[in-house]
């Protein structure tokens, strides 16, 4: 049984915490695994926003870049909030964070990719090689799923 924090958090606390980790992390998976396929950061960022702008995301220079990365902070930071509540019903999924978390991330890769993506405006299909969906999903499973569950298990 994993241990209790000592320090209870404020719900507000424990989402945006981990809402907010859980995008950072993302993004610097992102910035490194398609930087080392020659994809530069502001591109990036504007491929998230291109999520609700379509093409012209990529002509608005660092306007539609910050868009994007605001983006990519509010989306983990809604999961984090959906994850708090899931846990009201369910409170085993705050007793066991670290299993419940690495699910959890597998749901939001399994939702991003093939709900949201598809419905979204971009203009360009979601990257579904193996080395993509492997690699996403880890990088869901660690670096957003856990992060909003170890911050929401510090709430009160």
């Amino acid at each position: 049984m994993e241990r209790e924090p000592s320090e209870a958090w404020s719900p507000a606390r424990a989402i945006v915490t981990g809402g907010v980790a859980a995008g950072l992390l993302d993004i610097t998976y992102a910035f490194l695994f398609y930087g080392a396929k020659g994809t530069a950061p502001i591109p990036l960022l504007q491929s998230i926003a291109s999520g609700l702008l379509g093409k012209a995301a990529f002509e608005g220079g660092l306007a539609t870049a910050a868009l994007g990365g605001f983006f990519q902070l509010l989306i983990p930071t809604v999961a984090a909030a959906a994850y708090f509540a899931l846990t009201r019903l369910l409170p085993a999924l705050r007793r066991h964070a670290v299993a419940s978390g690495i699910l959890f991330g597998i749901a939001v890769y399994v939702v991003m990719y093939w709900v949201v993506l598809p419905l979204s405006a971009i203009p360009f299909k979601p990257n579904r090689t193996p080395a993509a969906v492997v690699t996403g999903l880890l990088a869901h499973m660690f670096l957003v799923g856990l992060p909003i569950a170890l911050a929401n298990r510090r709430s009160g």
